[in-house]
């Protein structure tokens, strides 16, 4: 496996994972009650507390995607 394999590769994960990222975050701030009567339904987790984790997920989903996908992609594209 060449390095130019896991530039394309990186490549393709950050931006299907940003794109998740991103209808994740606009599905969240669109259709929020229908969304939260759905999880709150599955799981049985009050309505109230469900923004903190929805706040929660995304940050940590944020966080994960920056630090696993878009910053391998780039030094390996900046190395390169």
């Amino acid at each position: 496996m060449s390095l130019e394999f896991w530039i394309q590769f990186l490549g393709w994960m950050a931006l299907v994972n940003g794109a998740i990222l991103i209808l994740g975050t606009i599905a969240l701030s669109v259709a929020r009650e229908w969304i939260m009567g759905i999880h709150s339904a599955m799981t049985g987790v009050d309505r109230v507390d469900l923004p903190v984790l929805y706040f929660s997920y995304l940050g940590n989903f944020k966080i994960a995607w920056i630090m696993l996908n878009l910053v391998p992609y780039l030094v390996l594209r900046l190395a390169m």
